[in-house]
């Protein structure tokens, strides 16, 4: 008996709690969840005064702005049983307690047609029988629902793996973003912008994608209570078992506010560069904004890279790391900060680091272009080594058009190894896809490539007329294209090359959905290896070692620092193996 009169001493105090409560001997008329749903994106009685009953399953008024009711079936399978009910206060609800509810019928947020919440807006509560209420317990789903709208505010758990798509939003919201049926890729990383394809890989996307998350709308929380202590997950993850409740919050995707952590199986990391077959060993590689200072120890916090001297020390650590895993005989480096080719500029300090890493060759040396190249604040690098590879001529840049201002120059040295025959590599980084200061052409078409695609195909078109122009004297039809395009394979700037015939090294070497970036949950590449047809024939693999796009930020050099590579940039760098 005791239960019993502890259970009715707490719904006692609720009822006191809330204003205007019903008696429990006058039962008013009783109105079903899944009326109050309705089979459509908004519901058929908003505005209007209902009352509801329903077990509940879910208490996320700390975190959010109420709890949910899971209440009796309607017979119905296109209306969800499941409501959101608007309440504050800090009364405990106890667990799977059946409760009694009037309010107004609202949608949230406010005035939108689509993707938004039905909720009651509480005006009285109190306890409810039980009879005729669902046990507790998640609704069992083994697939993606065609219809999410019939479980929106419903407790589920989802038998089907979820994988783990984007971690952008973990430290800031408490996201992670996981997806049915496999990893989800932007739409014109397979198919041309604006295609009847590309809209149905859009598609297929938003249908899979399904986000976690942690039950608080707190920015930047202090702990991530949907984690496990002490572990995170990774892109590519796959995940089992997931329960929440199903939700329509903070725009078109469906969420999960899950009611105790994910289960997290170990971390699979590439512990070591892909290897490649071949000769010779070319590099590209963001290095994500990679700032020094002043070069003596002083001029923090840089305008776009590390905050301090402390910061910079771990993030040139990851990078080194990271460069010297990659075996690569020369790297075309993207993001380093323009400050010219001295002892303290950020290149030469960084070719210091890896000569000094007892686990690397030892035997660096920097393309030196002379004064910029450019005047943006970043600019592009080459790297290689000595006693493999000989610079023949002089460097080259291109310092017009688009590359005074938006994207930035592109470098390109001539090479030989041994007595092989010359070939050039190219470093480039094209403008980004970012709208600021976007007009005209150069606004975002709606096409799936994003602003500033106008400038980007300019660039490219320049760079073919320039390489074609043979800017080293070298006289060798041996050329390689590499580094940060911001486009990914089938957009115009990607295209231009392909049409000039140049040959994506990833096509040649017959390479499965590779990516080096990922961008809200989408797989892509921005980072892009071309080769004249002289070197494709030589191409003997191609790959990209990730240890980036797939982390979460938090075991960066800014945050965590776990030891190693890791989260070293926001892109994977790529590795092309040749026989010259």
């Amino acid at each position: 008996m005791l239960p019993r009169i502890v259970m009715s001493l707490r719904l006692s105090l609720l009822v006191l709690a809330c204003a205007a409560a019903l008696p429990l001997q006058a039962k008013p008329s009783i109105t079903l969840i899944g009326a109050v749903q309705g089979e459509g994106a908004q519901s058929p009685l908003l505005g209007q005064t209902v009352t509801v009953e329903g077990r509940l399953s879910a208490d996320l008024r700390d975190g959010l702005d109420g709890f949910y009711l899971h209440g009796a079936a309607d017979g119905n399978p296109a209306t969800s049983e499941g409501l959101l009910v608007l309440a504050e206060g800090a009364v405990r609800l106890p667990r799977a307690a059946c409760l009694r509810v009037r309010g107004e019928v609202v949608e949230q947020p406010a005035g939108r047609s689509t993707q938004s919440m039905t909720a009651l807006k509480a005006q009285n509560i109190q306890a409810a029988s039980c009879r005729g209420l669902p046990a507790p317990g998640p609704v069992v789903l083994t697939a993606a629902p065609a219809n999410w709208e019939a479980y929106e505010g419903l407790p589920v758990q989802i038998q089907a793996p979820l994988t783990v798509v984007g971690l952008h939003n973990l430290e800031r919201s408490g996201e992670v973003w996981t997806a049915f049926d496999g990893a989800l890729w932007q739409p014109t990383e397979m198919a041309l912008p604006g295609s009847e394809q590309a809209r149905a890989i859009a598609a297929d996307n938003q249908r899979r994608l399904l986000i976690l998350d942690d039950g608080s709308d707190v920015r930047d929380p202090d702990s991530l209570p949907l984690l496990p202590a002490g572990q995170l997950p990774r892109g590519g993850m796959q995940l089992s078992q997931v329960e929440g409740i199903v939700e329509q919050r903070h725009g078109p995707a469906w969420r999960l506010q899950l009611r105790r952590p994910l289960p997290l199986p170990p971390v699979a990391r590439p512990l070591a560069a892909p290897q490649l077959p071949g000769t010779l060993k070319i590099a590209a590689f963001n290095l994500e904004n990679y700032f020094n200072g002043d070069g003596r120890g002083t001029g923090f916090p840089t305008p776009r890279g590390a905050a301090s001297i402390e910061q910079l020390a771990a993030q040139q650590a990851k990078l080194v790391a990271s460069i010297n895993g990659l075996g690569a005989d020369v790297a075309a480096l993207m993001e380093l900060e323009n400050d010219g080719f001295g002892p303290a500029s950020s290149i030469a300090q960084l070719v210091d680091a890896l000569n000094a890493d007892k686990a690397g060759p030892g035997d660096w040396r920097f393309v030196d272009a002379g004064t910029g190249p450019g005047s943006d604040s970043i600019r592009v690098g080459i790297i290689y080594r000595h006693r493999v590879l000989t610079p023949v001529g002089r460097p080259a840049v291109l310092e017009e058009g688009p590359f005074m201002r938006w994207s930035r120059v592109p470098l390109t040295q001539a090479f030989r190894r041994g007595d092989g025959p010359v070939f050039s590599v190219t470093a480039i980084h094209l403008k980004s896809k970012g709208c600021g200061d976007a007009s005209g052409p150069d606004m975002d078409q709606g096409d799936g490539q994003g602003c500033f695609n106008a400038i980007r195909t300019d660039s490219a078109q320049r760079i073919v007329a320039w390489l074609a122009s043979d800017p080293t004297a070298s006289g060798s039809p041996h050329a390689v294209v590499l580094g940060d395009f911001n486009a990914h394979a089938m957009e115009q700037p990607i295209r231009t090359l392909d049409a000039a015939g140049w040959r994506d090294a990833f096509a040649i070497a017959g390479v499965a959905q590779p990516y080096s970036y990922v961008y809200n949950g989408l797989n892509g590449r921005l980072d892009h290896a071309l080769l004249s047809p002289t070197l494709a024939g030589q191409l003997r693999g191609a790959a990209e070692w990730h240890i980036n796009a797939d982390e979460p930020e938090s075991v960066g050099y800014a945050a965590g620092n776990q030891p190693g590579p890791w989260r070293s940039s926001d892109h994977d760098p790529l590795l092309l193996g040749l026989d010259l």
